[in-house]
């Protein structure tokens, strides 16, 4: 079981959450953004260290804290290893664990986050799964937002990957999975999985095509 608490930091409105498992001391955060200290002091409030960090992607604003909280004592990064080509040269790879689709990042005994690859906004995009306090959660990075999804036209996005992701991968899960999103673009902060099916426009398309048409049309 997972206790996620979140937290919005950084001129993105980043989502970063601490997920601290049951009958351990470990403490994961999911993209560490923008403010380290603040990071450390959500943590220091739950009664654990930072042990662990994991990407949903490589975008700077979703890891731009991991080498001050390697720094701080932080143990482990976890990334999909498609991300890998992006991250070289930045000095602190050597404590990264590259993880493919289906992969588990066990943080506990009954606690752990299944890693779900998800390519679209970036190669190496992953959503994670895990057994919240609050039943199922999804953290989605910038694969899924409340009411949207994420940009296709960034260096190694693919808008029709980003569709096979959409409506085939994630298409797949309980639709009770509360989606928690990586940043705080929509009135609310995360919906049900079912509830986005049903408002969210980049989930009504019956085809590739219409889809990448939609999220590739000119940003104004």
């Amino acid at each position: 079981m997972l206790s996620i608490r979140r937290l919005q930091l950084g001129p993105m409105a980043n989502f970063v959450y601490l997920v601290a498992p049951a009958h351990t001391d470990r403490l994961a955060v999911v993209d560490p953004g923008w403010d380290a200290a603040a990071i450390e002091a959500a943590a220091e409030a739950i009664g654990r260290p930072v042990t662990d960090l994991i990407l949903t992607h490589h975008h700077g604003d979703h890891r731009n804290a991991v080498e001050a909280l390697l720094d701080r004592g932080a143990e482990r990064v976890w990334v999909h290893r498609a991300e890998r080509p992006w991250l070289q040269g930045l000095g602190w790879t050597d404590h990264c664990h590259w993880l493919d689709g289906g992969d588990r990042i066990e943080l506990g005994p009954g606690a752990a986050l299944t890693c779900i690859a998800t390519p679209g906004h970036t190669p190496g995009s992953q959503c994670l799964l895990g057994d919240s306090e609050r039943g199922p959660a999804l953290l989605t990075g910038d694969t899924l937002f409340i009411d949207g999804c994420g940009r296709c036209d960034l260096p190694g996005g693919d808008p029709a990957a980003m569709y096979h992701t959409l409506y085939g991968i994630l298409g797949n899960l309980d639709g009770q999975t509360r989606v928690l999103p990586g940043h705080d673009y929509a009135p609310a902060a995360e919906a049900a999985l079912d509830d986005q099916r049903r408002t969210n426009p980049y989930l009504g398309f019956a085809s590739v095509q219409a889809f990448v048409d939609y999220r590739m049309r000119p940003r104004r």
